[in-house]
C-alpha cells in the first residue's frame, strides 16, 4: 500500500466550530434532503443547512437522542432515544417517527415537527439491553423496516406502518462465537437483489447474513472474522465493507470478495461516489489520518491529519466530518479538469487515462486526455504507441489531425493501421479510404488489400466508401478487387465500367447484364448499351427482347409493366440497322404494345431513309486521288477501275437495300392504318414529311388518299406530268356517288388549260366527265382552255353544241312554265276582285255536313259551302270542308318564312347543290329573301 500514488483530488471547503445552538454532546447524525441532522444527549435534534448555520431545531426525547436516520424518500425522521419511564419496571427506550412536513404548534414560539409515530422497543417479549446499531430501510411507502443490533448479538426488526399501528416485530439471533459469551451487534446493513432483501449483521467475532424472504430468515455466516463500532459500511454497489486493523474487506451474497491491506486501526469506514472513506489510527504519531482510496486506480485521492472524529457523513456533494470538539471540517472534490491538469504536469497519462475512465467521464473527455497522451509519446518518438492512443480516440478527434502526423512514407505502417481502424468504426470519408488503399498499393499488400474489400462477406453493408475505392483499385489497375467490390455493392454500372472500359469483356458483362433483375438490367444497359451493340448486336438485341417482352418474365405480368422498346433507342446511336432488327423482332412479337405509334413512327423513319449510315461513296473517290501521288500510273489505274467497280456494286447495294426498306414502309404504312380506324398508328404528319425529304411518291399519294386529300394526290401527279395515271385518279377519286370529289375534274381541265402542250385526247376524256356531272358552266370551261394555245376550237366544237342545245331546251321549258304561272295568276286576280265586287247567291238546300234539308239557322261560307248552325258548333269561322288545306297552306308559309330566318341551311343548300344559282332562285321565287314590309299588311 505504500506504493500507492498519493494526490490532492480533493480540498477542504469549509472548517470550523458548530453553531452554538447545538446544545447538549452529539450523539448522532444523520443527512440527507440537503440538510445534517444532529442528535444530542439531551434529547434535541437539531438541523444546519448547506452554510453549516443552524437551521432548525425541537426535543425530540426528553433525555437523549441515541441514534436517528434522515429518510430519503418520505421527509421522515426516525429517532432512538431515551425518555421518562412510564414504570420502574419498563424502559423508557423507545423509537419515534417525525413528518417533517408538517408542524405542531407548541406554547413557545418556535415549532417541532408532527409524530405520527411512537413504538416502545423493549417489551415483555423483547428484553432490554443496549443498543448498539440502528439501520431503516424504506421499502414501499409508507412500509419500513426497522433493524436495531443489540450488545446480547440480537437484533430486533420492526416491519410495517408506525404511524397507524400496523407492524410485524420479529427477533433475529446472531450466536456468538467466544465461548458462552454474546457478542453485540456493531455494525448493520440491507442489500436488495432484485425482489430478495438480505440484512448484514456485524460482530467483533463474526460477519453474518440473513435472508429476510424466508420465514424465518436465514442465517448464513460469512466470516468468522468481525470489527468493532463504525467501521462497517455498504458501498454503492450493495457490498458490505468492513475495516479491520490489517485490512478492509469486502463481502458479497456468498462470502468474502476483494480485500485492501490498509494498515492501522480503522476508527470510522464511510463511501463516497466510489472512493473509500477510512479515518486510520497511525501507530507511530498517534494521529488519526483521512484517508480516500480511490480503489480502481489504486491511488490515494485525498489524505489528511485530523482529531479525533465522532461521525462522518456525506451532503451536498461533501464530505464532512465531526469531531469530538464539535468541529466540523468539509473535504469536497476537485473537479476533472484540476485533476486532470494536475497529472499532466507530472507526465502520468495513464493515470489519467485510468481516472476519467472510472469516473464515468463522457468519451470526448477521454479522448482528449487519450489525444495529449499520444502527442507525448510522439513528442518521445514512440510512434507505435503513439498511434495506439490516437486509435482510441477515433469518433472524437479529426483524424486529419492524425493522419499529417503520420504522412511520412517511413510512418505509412502505422498510418495504415490507424486508417483501418477508421474503417472499421464507420467513419472513414472517401478521402480516407483513397488513402488507404493507396498505402496497400504503395506497400503492395495484396493480401491486406483483399482482406480489406472482402472481409464483409455476407455481413451487411462495406464500411467504406464503395465508389472511392473502386476508382483507387481501377488506377492501380487492381481490376478484379474493383470488380468485386462493385459486385458485393450492387454497384452494377461501375462492375460493367471495368468489364467494358478496362477489359474489354463483352461476353461476361452480358451475362452479368442477364442475371440482373429486370428493372436493373434495364439501367444499365441504357448506360452501357452502345458498347454492346456495337461489339455484340445480336446478344444485346436479346437481351433487350427479354426486356421488353413477356419472354423475360413470369406470368401475370402486364404487358404496360415491361419497359418499351423507345427507352432504349439512344443506345443504338450510329447503329440503325440493329434498331431496325430489335423493333422488327418486337413488333412480331408484341402486337398492342402502348408504344406502338412510336415504334412505328421509328420505323418509318428506318425505312424511308435513302442512306442508311453506308459508306460514302465520294469518301471513297477522295482518298483514290489523294493515293495517286504515291503510287505509279500503272497501279493507280488499276486502282482507280478497282475503285470504281467496287463503288458500282456499292451503289447497287444502296439501291437495293432503299427499294427493300421503302417498301417495308409501304407495308407499314397500311397496315398500321385499318380501314376501322379513324387515325393510324403513326404520326401522320412526321410520315408525310418523311416522304417528302425521301422522295417516297407511293407512300405520299397513300396517305394523302387516306386522309381524303384528294387535291394533293393530283398535284402529285400533275408534277410528275402523269397524265394517264392522272385521269385514272380523277375517275377514282371524282365519283360523288363514292364520295369523291367532282370538283377534282374542274382542277384538271384548269391543269390542262395552262400546260402548253397539245392534249387533246385527254381534254375531251375531262369535258366528258365535265358534262356528266355538270361540274362547271360552258363559260368557264371556254376560259379555262383558252389559256392554252396549243388548243384548237375542234376540242370543244361538240360540247359547246350539246350544251346550246340543252340550253335552249331549258329556255323553252322556262318560257311555258312562266306562261302558264301568268295565267294562273290572272285568273286568281279576277277571282278576288269578283269576291270584293259582287254578291254570292247561296243556293244550296242541303247540309254540307249532314247532308240533311238545310234550315236556319244556317252558316254559308265564301266558298259556297253551307252548314247547319248546329253542325258546326264552336268553330263559326272556318269551313271544315276547306280548313284542312288552309292550315297546310299556313304551315308552309310559317315554315317558308322560319326557314329564311336558318342561314346555315341556306348555305349548306347553295353549296350541296350542283348548281347554287337555282337554290337562289328557288327562295326569291318562293319571296323569302326579297320579301319586304311596308306596313300595308
Amino acid at each position: 500500500m505504500y506504493q500507492w500514488r498519493k494526490f490532492d483530488f480533493f480540498e477542504e471547503k469549509y472548517g470550523g466550530k458548530i453553531p452554538d445552538d447545538v446544545t447538549g454532546d452529539i450523539q448522532c447524525c444523520s443527512s440527507g434532503r440537503g440538510k445534517v441532522v444532529i442528535g444530542s444527549n439531551d434529547g434535541s435534534v437539531s438541523f444546519l443547512d448547506r452554510g453549516i448555520k443552524f437551521d432548525s431545531g425541537f426535543q425530540a426525547h426528553s433525555s437523549s437522542v441515541v441514534f436517528l436516520q434522515h429518510l430519503k424518500q418520505r421527509n421522515f425522521l426516525v429517532t432512538v432515544g431515551e425518555d421518562e419511564p412510564i414504570s420502574p419496571q419498563q424502559s423508557g427506550m423507545c423509537l419515534k417517527v417525525f413528518d417533517l412536513d408538517k408542524a405542531q404548534e407548541e406554547s413557545t414560539s418556535s415549532s417541532a415537527p408532527e409524530c405520527i409515530g411512537i413504538l416502545r422497543i423493549f417489551t415483555n417479549q423483547f428484553p432490554e439491553a443496549k443498543i448498539t446499531s440502528f439501520l431503516v430501510l424504506e421499502e414501499v411507502p409508507p412500509i419500513l423496516l426497522i433493524a436495531i443490533g443489540l450488545d446480547n448479538g440480537c437484533i430486533y426488526c420492526v416491519k410495517g406502518d408506525i404511524a397507524r399501528e400496523r407492524i410485524t416485530r420479529f427477533k433475529l439471533q446472531v450466536d456468538g462465537v467466544s465461548g458462552k459469551r454474546q457478542s453485540p451487534i456493531t455494525g448493520l446493513g440491507f442489500r436488495m437483489d432484485g425482489l430478495s432483501l438480505l440484512l448484514f449483521a456485524v460482530t467483533p467475532d463474526s460477519v453474518n447474513s440473513f435472508g429476510m424472504q424466508a420465514q424465518p430468515p436465514k442465517l448464513q455466516t460469512l466470516d468468522h472474522i468481525g470489527s468493532s463500532v463504525n467501521t462497517v459500511t455498504m458501498s454503492d454497489r450493495s457490498e458490505l465493507i468492513v475495516g479491520r486493523p490489517e485490512a478492509v474487506y469486502f463481502y458479497e451474497v456468498d462470502g468474502r470478495g476483494p480485500c485492501w491491506a490498509f494498515e492501522g486501526e480503522k476508527k470510522f469506514m464511510g463511501w463516497f461516489r466510489g472512493y473509500l472513506l477510512c479515518v486510520i489510527a497511525d501507530p507511530k504519531n498517534g494521529t488519526n489520518v483521512f484517508n480516500v482510496y480511490d480503489l480502481r486506480n489504486r491511488l490515494i485521492a485525498y489524505s489528511l491529519v485530523v482529531d479525533k472524529v465522532s461521525n462522518m457523513l456525506c451532503e451536498w456533494g461533501n464530505i464532512i466530518l465531526i469531531t469530538a470538539d464539535k468541529s466540523l471540517l468539509c473535504v469536497t472534490e476537485k473537479d476533472m479538469e484540476s485533476k486532470l491538469d494536475m497529472l499532466f504536469k507530472k507526465n502520468l497519462y495513464t493515470v489519467a487515462i485510468n481516472l476519467v475512465q472510472s469516473q464515468h467521464a463522457d468519451a470526448a473527455a477521454t479522448a482528449n486526455v487519450m489525444r495529449k497522451y499520444g502527442d507525448h509519446l510522439y513528442g518521445k518518438q514512440d510512434y507505435d504507441e503513439a498511434m495506439s492512443q490516437y486509435i482510441n480516440t477515433i469518433g472524437h478527434l479529426e483524424p486529419s489531425f492524425v493522419i499529417q502526423k503520420f504522412l511520412d512514407a517511413q510512418r505509412i505502417y502505422n498510418l495504415t493501421n490507424y486508417l483501418e481502424k477508421l474503417h472499421e468504426k464507420g467513419l472513414a470519408s472517401k478521402d480516407h479510404t483513397t488513402l488507404l488503399l493507396n498505402c496497400y498499393t504503395k506497400l503492395k499488400d495484396v493480401e491486406k488489400l483483399n482482406t480489406f474489400v472482402r472481409k464483409e462477406d455476407g455481413i451487411g453493408e462495406l464500411k467504406f466508401d464503395v465508389e472511392t475505392a473502386i476508382r483507387v483499385c481501377r488506377a492501380a489497375n487492381y481490376h478484379e478487387h474493383a470488380m468485386y467490390v462493385a459486385k458485393k455493392a450492387g454497384k452494377h454500372e461501375w462492375y460493367l465500367k471495368i468489364l467494358l472500359e478496362d477489359l474489354g469483356n463483352y461476353d461476361e458483362a452480358l451475362q452479368y447484364i442477364s442475371s440482373l433483375e429486370p428493372s436493373q438490367a434495364g439501367v444499365t444497359i441504357k448506360e452501357y448499351g452502345k458498347i454492346l451493340i456495337e461489339h455484340k448486336p445480336k446478344e444485346a438485341i436479346d437481351i433487350l427482347m427479354r426486356l421488353c417482352t413477356e419472354q423475360g418474365t413470369s406470368n401475370g405480368v402486364y404487358l404496360s409493366m415491361l419497359p418499351s422498346p423507345v427507352d432504349f433507342i439512344n443506345v443504338f446511336v450510329q447503329h440503325p440497322h440493329s434498331l431496325m432488327d430489335f423493333l422488327e423482332r418486337y413488333t412480331e412479337i408484341v402486337k398492342d404494345s402502348p408504344a406502338q405509334a412510336e415504334i412505328n413512327n421509328t420505323l418509318l423513319e428506318l425505312y424511308l431513309s435513302r442512306d442508311l449510315n453506308f459508306p460514302s461513296i465520294s469518301q471513297s473517290e477522295n482518298g483514290l486521288d489523294q493515293d495517286f501521288t504515291d503510287l505509279s500510273v500503272a497501279a493507280a489505274m488499276s486502282r482507280a477501275d478497282s475503285e470504281k467497280r467496287k463503288n458500282a456494286d456499292l451503289k447497287d447495294t444502296v439501291e437495293k437495300d432503299c427499294m427493300e426498306r421503302q417498301q417495308k414502309g409501304l407495308e407499314l404504312l397500311k397496315m398500321a392504318w385499318p380501314s376501322d380506324l379513324e387515325q393510324p398508328l403513326y404520326d401522320v404528319d412526321l410520315a408525310i414529311i418523311l416522304c417528302e425529304m425521301n422522295s417516297f411518291k407511293e407512300g405520299l399519294l397513300y396517305l394523302y388518299e387516306k386522309m381524303k386529300l384528294y387535291k394533293e394526290v393530283i398535284a402529285c401527279y400533275m408534277q410528275n406530268h402523269d397524265h394517264e395515271g392522272l385521269i385514272a385518279c380523277c375517275k377514282r377519286l371524282g365519283d360523288s356517288g363514292k364520295g369523291g370529289d367532282p370538283s377534282l375534274w374542274a382542277d384538271l381541265l384548269k391543269y390542262f388549260g395552262e400546260i402548253g402542250e397539245d392534249c387533246t385526247k385527254e381534254v375531251k376524256e375531262v369535258l366528258t366527265y365535265i358534262e356528266r356531272d355538270d361540274i362547271l358552266p360552258p363559260i368557264i370551261v371556254l376560259q379555262t382552255l383558252a389559256k392554252n394555245p396549243c388548243l384548237t376550237l375542234s376540242v370543244i366544237k361538240d360540247y359547246i353544241a350539246r350544251k346550246l342545245e340543252q340550253e335552249s331546251r331549258i329556255i323553252e321549258e322556262d318560257r311555258r312554265t312562266v306562261e302558264k304561272y301568268q295565267e294562273s295568276t290572272k285568273n286568281m286576280r279576277k277571282e278576288i276582285e269578283d269576291l270584293r265586287t259582287n254578291a254570292r247567291i247561296f243556293q244550296l238546300s242541303k247540309c254540307t255536313a249532314c247532308t240533311f234539308t238545310l234550315d236556319i239557322p244556317a252558316v254559308h261560307f265564301m266558298c259556297m259551302h253551307s252548314f247547319h248552325q248546329r253542325c258546326l258548333g264552336d268553330n263559326e269561322k272556318e269551313c271544315p270542308e276547306c280548313a284542312p288545306e288552309y292550315r297546310s297552306v299556313i304551315e308552309m308559309k310559317r315554315s317558308l318564312e322560319q326557314n329564311s330566318k336558318d342561314q346555315d341551311l341556306f348555305f349548306q343548300q347553295v353549296k350541296s347543290s350542283k348548281d347554287g344559282f337555282s337554290v337562289i332562285a328557288e327562295y326569291f321565287g318562293k319571296g323569302i329573301i326579297s320579301k319586304t314590309n311596308d306596313g300595308t299588311i
